[in-house]
């Protein structure tokens, strides 16, 4: 018996409208589901992708964020990869009758082995939804009885399930997908991005020279949600605040004050023998939330909180000294490049919104801050070793002259550096925009603007597979 025939046997297709159980090959990034499934028994249905197919429990209670709460799972038969998809209503006298309803969707990480933990009982991973992150654990302890357990880690206690009831991709509710209402879309912003949000003033001046209000910052940032939450989604961030618009005073925003649906927070010891409340996005409504605050910019750390002390992103910021042609702070790059390259690092590039550009890597195996920053320090003295005319390590300004500062201080702990598709707080709403590799010499640093932006937008994404583990 194939992994799917028990599935295919229990549906009759010409009745339900889920998808037939055909077996795919599963690609890099492994999926999940969890689909609030009201039938016979209200339930949830979690799912993980593994081996071609979504490997399924019914969770009665649901998942909980408590590592107390042990919830029982019941392993169901597999499910195809398609169903991932489905939100709708099963026939009555069907197997499963009632409505389904998407409740989280993401990528999930096996810690262990995948396939020996399935077949041991004993798996443990770690979720990238928008409503489940973090680490768990699924065990069994008779048949086909097994417990979905939250582990304790930055998310532990993150938030109760029960406030969400809508769907997660077209945001009705149950009732709504039963009378198979259509997902309401309102001209200006789809009420998925900003449900529950006011955006106030929305014609104040942001960007006075360039005539961009409040609103147009907030469908930009809906514009970009999609490809800017890989880098800035669970990541604590600093964001730039600008009241009044960007002629006017400003400030940089690093801790949690207000509530805001979006937006969590993080209590962590500072230098001082204090604690404090730091924030960061939780899904595209805290994105939309931080603008409606007269959020512009957004600068993220290079951890997430899942792995708050096993920092994940490399960043080098190319300072050159004032007045430098653009054609020496290129040449500065693809040096930088060449010796990433020589260490067969991937590097990806972007504009930094300013004078010069950022050059980023993805990195999996540098387990300590300590091992981080001494690595991104290495590699700036390298090119300050090697072209002593052209680069210094040194932050001071009186170090810089007629050279390019290779910022590796970004890569320590509760640094920051702004965010792919974050906007910048200057007169002509430059983005810090990614580039492919042959754009180099093709694009200035402050070239792409919000408009720009957005008609970039449409070509492919040239940060594809970023964070894709080789």
């Amino acid at each position: 018996m194939t992994n799917l025939t028990k599935y295919n046997q229990k549906r009759n297709f010409n009745k339900t409208k889920e998808p037939k159980g055909i077996k795919q090959k599963s690609k890099q990034k492994l999926h999940f589901v969890v689909q609030h499934h009201l039938a016979k028994k209200d339930h949830y249905d979690f799912r993980l992708e593994l081996n071609g197919t979504l490997k399924s429990w019914a969770v009665p209670k649901g998942p909980s964020y408590n590592s107390k709460d042990k919830r029982l799972a019941v392993h169901v038969e597999d499910h195809p990869l398609a169903y991932r998809n489905f939100e709708g209503t099963i026939p009555k006298g069907e197997y499963g009758g009632g409505t389904v309803m998407l409740w989280d969707e993401g990528t999930w990480e096996p810690i262990t082995s995948p396939k020996q933990g399935y077949q041991k009982g004993s798996l443990k991973f770690i979720l990238h939804g928008q409503r489940l992150k973090g680490k768990w654990t699924l065990v069994r302890f008779k048949e086909d009885n097994w417990l979905l357990i939250k582990e304790k880690d930055d998310f532990y206690l993150y938030q109760d399930i029960n406030e969400f009831n809508t769907s997660i991709r077209t945001q009705r509710t149950m009732a709504e997908i039963a009378t198979n209402k259509p997902p309401q879309v309102k001209n200006s912003i789809p009420k998925n991005l900003v449900e529950g949000i006011t955006i106030t003033n929305p014609e104040k001046l942001m960007y006075p020279q360039s005539k961009i209000t409040k609103m147009a910052v907030v469908k930009y940032y809906q514009a970009v949600a999609k490809r800017m939450l890989p880098y800035i989604e669970g990541r604590i961030i600093s964001t730039i605040r600008c009241p009044k618009g960007i002629e006017e005073e400003s400030f940089f925003k690093k801790h949690y004050e207000e509530e805001s649906e979006g937006l969590g927070k993080i209590n962590l010891p500072t230098t001082k023998n204090q604690r404090l409340d730091y924030y960061y996005i939780r899904n595209t409504t805290g994105i939309i939330n931080e603008v409606q605050m007269n959020g512009l910019e957004f600068h993220i750390w290079g951890s997430s909180i899942a792995n708050l002390n096993h920092p994940n992103l490399l960043v080098f910021d190319l300072d050159p000294d004032q007045g430098m042609p653009i054609a020496k702070i290129r040449e500065g790059v693809k040096d930088l490049k060449s010796i990433l390259d020589e260490l067969h690092l991937k590097s990806y590039l972007k504009t930094s919104g300013g004078k010069g550009y950022h050059v980023v890597v993805p990195v999996h195996n540098l387990k300590t801050w300590k091992s981080f920053r001494t690595f991104a320090q290495d590699i700036a003295q390298v090119m300050e070793t090697k072209w002593p005319d052209k680069y210094t390590s040194n932050i001071r300004k009186s170090e810089r002259k007629g050279k390019i500062f290779i910022d590796w201080l970004r890569n320590t702990k509760s640094a920051s550096s702004v965010a792919p598709y974050s906007l910048r707080a200057r007169s002509n709403a430059p983005v810090s925009f990614p580039l492919k590799w042959s754009e180099l010499d093709k694009v200035k640093p402050n070239e792409i603007t919000l408009p720009k932006a957005l008609k970039l937008l449409k070509r492919k994404d040239p940060w594809a597979g970023f964070f894709d583990i080789e």
